[in-house]
């Protein structure tokens, strides 16, 4: 679900970028400044600081994001976010342009919880399964649950589709009741 004031920030980086793949890249730019900005709490604290002016978090963002190898339009947008004391909002803000750029592909997110670490063709092969499954194609959100014992959960919106281990037992022992 898109929060109500990130709307208008996604679809403006969506009409900006031109294309829903450059969006989509454009995302990805300010996903990595997230991590740092969450890595280091005084950076957290510089933008939430009203004391300190508008022109010096632009010129340790521009420092940062020349570091992270952001590109002019990702430090547009955080400048943007800046000058409407929005940055401790990013992380909403590139969800809903990954939701946004995800209705204009067609494409459905599954979050999906495994047992154990996935190489590439049990990815590839989960991601086919999950499609013929959906009739879309997949964004895979992968985490890792050892107390599933074996198999997966996906959700894919509403839908939650259980292969797992533990939800065979849980099933098997509903039907000895």
């Amino acid at each position: 679900m898109i929060r109500r004031f990130a709307r208008p920030y996604a679809h403006a980086i969506l009409d900006v970028a031109g294309s829903p793949a450059k969006a989509s890249e454009i995302r990805v730019e300010l996903d990595r400044f997230q991590a740092a900005l969450e890595s280091a709490a005084d950076l957290r604290e510089l933008y939430r600081n009203p004391g300190i002016d508008t022109e010096s978090k632009f010129k340790i963002t521009s420092t940062i994001g020349g570091k992270l190898g952001l590109s002019a339009l990702a430090g547009k947008v955080l400048e943007v976010l800046i000058r409407n004391h929005r940055m401790g909002d990013l992380a909403a803000i590139t969800d809903a342009v990954a939701t946004l750029v995800n209705q204009k592909l067609s494409i459905v997110i599954a979050e999906v919880r495994t047992a154990h670490v996935l190489d590439e063709s049990e990815k590839t092969e989960l991601r086919k399964t999950l499609e013929a499954r959906a009739g879309k194609k997949i964004d895979l959100r992968l985490t890792t649950d050892p107390s599933l014992i074996g198999g997966f959960v996906a959700k894919l919106g509403s839908e939650i589709w259980d292969a797992s281990v533990v939800g065979k037992i849980h099933k098997f022992r509903a039907s000895l009741a």
